[in-house]
């Protein structure tokens, strides 16, 4: 790749901007100052940019503990989006969030620039859990879990079985396969609740960290992103 897209791929400005740096002498690679923008380097390569080291990963894995409030979306021209929360270079090298939150619903959320890994994590197929913490607006009742467990009709499609674990006379925990739009919402209506508060606390392997405050990423550890991978049945990409 030319070492001026490479930069721009990482978030270091505008095509035009990358390559006055490089004119200026202010990038090396493998510790020489390289001032053509149009020189190919390869993943492997070791670039500084201003004396400082540039991450050149391509493949990057984070989680966030999603705020209310926030669109599960690339970008929007009104409303703050979970990409508005993080540093551009992960919208600049397609790491997107693995299906969605509703504006209202809080926690765990994965981001991935792994395509084949999104896509996986994602398909019906693999029957991959999530797990939410409800509040309602009523009590809860054996009947409800039993409710859950049978699968639901919801009138465009038949839910699978889920699990309602009750926490409190007005809270529970529920854990759906599927992720369909406003799933754990509507099948709280469809037994004549409503969902006041929705956190999502886990998905697949990976569960929500007790030290990660509402609003805020981390990139994922080796431990958490090689358990994605075999959830998936895939191997990590070197």
């Amino acid at each position: 790749m030319r070492l001026d897209r490479r930069l721009c791929e990482l978030a270091f400005g505008t095509r035009k901007e990358v390559q006055a740096l490089i004119r200026q002498g202010l990038v090396t690679v493998g510790g020489q100052t390289v001032r053509d923008p149009g020189q190919h380097t390869d993943d492997a390569a070791v670039i500084t940019v201003k004396g400082t080291a540039v991450d050149t990963r391509r493949i990057r894995h984070l989680i966030m503990n999603k705020p209310a409030g926030v669109l599960t979306a690339a970008r929007d021209a009104r409303q703050q989006t979970v990409m508005d929360l993080l540093p551009p270079v992960y919208g600049t090298l397609s790491c997107m969030p693995v299906g969605r939150l509703d504006r209202d619903t809080t926690g765990l959320l994965f981001f991935t620039s792994d395509g084949e890994l999104n896509h996986r994590l994602l398909s019906p197929q693999r029957h991959v859990d999530k797990t939410y913490r409800a509040q309602v607006d009523a009590d809860l009742t054996q009947e409800d879990v039993e409710r859950f467990a049978q699968g639901m009709d919801l009138g465009d499609f038949v839910t699978e079985t889920a699990e309602l674990v009750l926490e409190g006379p007005r809270t529970g925990l529920v854990t759906i396969h599927e992720g369909k739009f406003h799933q754990v919402k509507r099948m709280f209506e469809a037994v004549g609740k409503q969902v006041l508060l929705l956190d999502r606390l886990s998905f697949g392997p990976l569960k929500l960290p007790k030290d990660l405050p509402r609003g805020t990423w981390r990139e994922l550890n080796r431990e958490e992103i090689q358990s994605l991978y075999r959830q998936v049945g895939m191997e990590e990409p070197v």
